[in-house]
């Protein structure tokens, strides 16, 4: 029989169990669907699944949108937090676990929120400008009579390569200052460097005190976003020509069905919003109850991210209605692309708005509301990784687990700083593309391969049981068996074939930055096979045993932290009792096992 970690015998030090027994939990189950919900929820809920409407056939995306949702976002979604909470420990000891040979998996997660809660900050950063900006009036970006505008400056938009908006002026010369490429370094934004000073304090007063801080803090941040989303509705849908961006959005043009990168896009949005292989989800649900119902946090977690999109959707393109009212030109002419979509083009639409002030600041509150909530999450996975790893040294060290975070927050805003200098748009690009599309396609698949196929369905359905009372239902475990590996393999085959190098609007990196890129890409990717490699050396025997203990879950465990370990007695408890139970007894005297 196979057993789990709570069947087994766990021989360790006793500061190491301490530390496991007294892991702290959230002080109410539904603030961690609020932290689920907070975290998969981000800013691509509101720019890249309208973009992706917009480019891929309006409503008929929502086919293939939906289905992915089915077939791959809710199954997924579930084994990360069944995982996490049938072993309450973060990314590292649960891959580990699950598959010794995989256990990079678990720290290139880590190495991936580490690199990416660096310049996520930048866009909170961003929206933190914005938000204090929106109070001037007129807003600076409503005309072109300021100091940074160029003679090519227009109040609206034209078809003309020539002219650029004040939006789109107010983003380049204004806030970033950019430089003409990711050659000339240009000078550091002190104004961009003390408002991402300040978003990191933000972040560090909202987690400091781990789940509990936390825990608070998503009550507002996870349900406020959609109190400013539906009054922006309620406002947008009255604005002239706010009809025809709707229909845009929900009238599909079936023949786009036929592309197999719409299919792939719906997948990929699906699995980058919900944040499979980011670990975030699981550190956090490494924090729930034993009992939790994992399955109700599951569905709530995943429909509500995808209504979300749906709702911003609906806030987006009536704005493009009213802006292709405003500029004479049709929905599908308009300038969309990318994060612009957020910083240039919707605030555009508020420049032409009745009270345009108050619509800018809620607006740009709740981006801050967005931001924040996902990179909670980032850095959550770092601290619980780190902590699982490293308890008892970083205490001696730190004294304190909030003087921990203090100082990785502080690491991670020193390393920020390059995206806060006049080159930093370029840095930022080129750190999102080779992070968020190469490194996490990479991550997830072997994430999939370590739970689904190593740890094994069965087993993962007996944990679920043993939490819950029932077992997973055959659709869950079809998807996790054959569909969700299928899909993820597909998509990883067709993002390679269809890659391109990182650009920025008009402008491709030279050779030596794509370089660059490559490495940042690999400082989360190499360390999978340096897992792997790791895992063969410390396990006894020839290659082949080597081999087959690093695919036995638990590998590592019995070997390094249980000298003996035991079968399962008549009344379930082991041979051998666990630490933290005092109800089983052993049947006889432990035997030595050699490995």
């Amino acid at each position: 029989m196979e057993l789990g970690p709570r069947r087994a015998t766990v021989v360790t030090q006793g500061a190491d169990m301490d530390q496991h027994l007294s892991r702290p939990t959230w002080s109410r189950q539904i603030e961690f669907t609020l932290a689920g919900i907070g975290c998969a929820v981000g800013l691509g809920n509101v720019w890249r699944f309208p973009y992706l409407c917009y480019r891929s056939g309006g409503g008929a995306f929502l086919v293939p949108y939906l289905l992915m949702l089915v077939v791959l976002g809710i199954p997924l979604l579930h084994m990360e937090l069944t995982v996490g909470q049938y072993m309450r420990r973060g990314p590292v000891h649960a891959l580990a676990n699950a598959c010794p040979l995989l256990k990079g998996v678990g720290m290139a997660s880590v190495a991936i929120s580490f690199i990416m809660c660096t310049y996520y900050n930048v866009v909170i950063t961003w929206a933190l400008y914005y938000l204090f900006s929106s109070f001037q009036a007129p807003l600076p970006w409503q005309n072109c009579n300021n100091t940074w505008n160029t003679p090519n400056c227009t109040n609206h938009a034209t078809n003309s390569s020539f002219s650029s908006t004040a939006s789109q002026e107010f983003f380049k010369f204004k806030m970033l200052e950019q430089t003409s490429g990711v050659e000339e370094s240009g000078v550091l934004r002190w104004e961009l460097f003390l408002i991402l000073l300040l978003a990191w304090i933000l972040i560090y007063l909202c987690i400091f005190k781990g789940v509990k801080s936390t825990g608070k803090v998503v009550y507002f941040t996870a349900l406020f976003p959609y109190v400013i989303l539906i009054a922006l509705l309620i406002n947008n849908v009255q604005l002239p020509g706010a009809l025809d961006g709707i229909t845009f959005f929900i009238v599909p043009e079936w023949d786009k069905l036929l592309s197999v990168e719409v299919w792939v896009n719906a997948a990929a949005q699906i699995f980058n919003s919900i944040g499979i292989g980011f670990g975030s989800l699981l550190a956090m649900s490494s924090y729930n109850s034993f009992n939790n119902n994992v399955l109700k946090d599951t569905l709530t977690i995943s429909i509500i991210n995808s209504l979300t999109s749906v709702l911003a959707g609906f806030v987006i393109f009536s704005a493009f209605g009213y802006m292709s009212h405003l500029q004479g030109i049709p929905v599908r002419d308009l300038a969309v692309d990318g994060p612009g979509l957020v910083y240039v083009v919707y605030p555009q639409a508020f420049a032409n708005m009745p009270v345009a002030q108050l619509w800018a600041v809620m607006f740009f509150f709740m981006l801050l509301c967005l931001g924040l909530d996902s990179q909670f999450a980032m850095v959550e996975v770092m601290v619980t990784s780190l902590m699982d790893e490293f308890y008892q040294h970083l205490i001696t060290f730190f004294k304190r687990k909030e003087l921990f975070v203090l100082a990785l927050c502080g690491a991670a805003c020193l390393l920020g700083i390059p995206c806060v200098m006049q080159v930093g748009i370029y840095v930022f690009q080129l750190m999102d593309h080779y992070t968020a599309i190469v490194s996490i396609m990479f991550l997830a698949f072997f994430e999939v391969i370590a739970i689904c196929w190593s740890y094994g369905v069965n087993r993962l359905s007996d944990n679920l049981e043993e939490m819950t009372g029932k077992r997973a239902n055959i659709f869950f475990r079809l998807c996790w068996l054959i569909v969700a590996p299928v899909l993820i393999t597909v998509i990883l085959i067709f993002s390679i074939i269809q890659f391109r190098p990182a650009r920025y609007g008009d402008y491709v990196f030279p050779p030596w930055a794509q370089g660059v890129g490559w490495v940042i890409a690999l400082a989360s990717i190499i360390w999978i096979p340096l897992g792997a490699i790791h895992t063969l050396w410390v396990l006894p025997g020839s290659f082949m045993q080597k081999l087959k203990l690093s695919f036995t879950p638990y590998g590592l465990d019995k070997m390094t932290k249980m000298p003996y370990y035991e079968r399962e007695g008549k009344d379930g408890c082991p041979v051998i009792a666990v630490i933290s139970s005092n109800m089983c007894r052993p049947e006889k005297p432990p035997v030595q096992t050699n490995l």
